[in-house]
């Protein structure tokens, strides 16, 4: 994870600036997954898995106000960022770690995550899934908004025009839009949904679903019953 550590601490100043120009419909992207993160507690216990800027939990704060929320990422600037945004809530921890190695901690009523995971290769992926069921409460919730793979080279092909399409029509700069296709070449390690399905119900939970989905971008939810 070194070389994800090291551009997203180069890049934390500009990361929030860019992410609405990068990733296609973000807001109906975030909204489904603060809408599938549920739980029947005011102030339920949340891990936010490479939290980055801290915008997921900023979103998920404003519908659990007095939630606890431990924030865990690589990068003490991108957590830098996320401390200037949250200074106003409550009960928040940062964590400067690598949570496909650590201990995730817990138990938790929800654990989420956006656009983190997809850097992981597939042994970690599939690691950290079992280690996320763990420490989850009974009837807690894994939230994850991240990018998958085209289940065929057809569609993979398809997904990678529609993004750089978008790409192209925004106000990005030709050397911003090359630095992000070089990331994305270089950094994103997706693996296709139904495989990632398959791993969240090899990992113990019985309750999965897709939320939302636009090309490569989704949102999975599963239960722990």
């Amino acid at each position: 994870m070194k070389d994800v550590w090291e551009a997203f601490d180069r890049g934390a100043r500009e990361y929030d600036a860019q992410r609405e120009h990068v990733i296609p419909h973000l807001r109906d992207f975030y909204e489904a997954a603060v809408s599938a993160a549920s739980s029947e507690k005011k102030a339920p216990a949340i891990l936010d898995l490479g939290a980055g800027t801290g915008l997921l939990s900023a979103h998920l704060l404003q519908k659990y106000p007095d939630a606890e929320i431990a924030l865990i990422d690589l990068s003490e600037r991108m957590l830098d960022v996320a401390r200037r945004r949250l200074a106003d809530a409550g009960s928040i921890r940062y964590i400067t770690a690598d949570y496909s190695r650590c201990p995730l901690g817990g138990p938790y009523d929800l654990v989420c995550s956006a656009l983190s995971i997809h850097h992981l290769a597939p042994e970690k992926k599939r690691d950290l899934f079992v280690r996320i069921y763990r420490s989850l409460v009974k009837g807690g919730m894994f939230v994850n908004a991240d990018q998958t793979r085209g289940e065929t080279e057809f569609f993979e092909r398809m997904y990678l025009q529609y993004w750089n399409d978008f790409l192209e029509k925004g106000p990005l700069t030709d050397a911003e839009r090359a630095e992000i296709c070089r990331r994305r070449d270089e950094l994103d390690r997706n693996d296709r949904l139904s495989l990632q399905l398959q791993w969240l119900k090899e990992s113990g939970f019985t309750e999965i679903d897709t939320i939302y989905k636009n090309r490569t971008f989704t949102v999975i939810a599963a239960r722990k019953t």
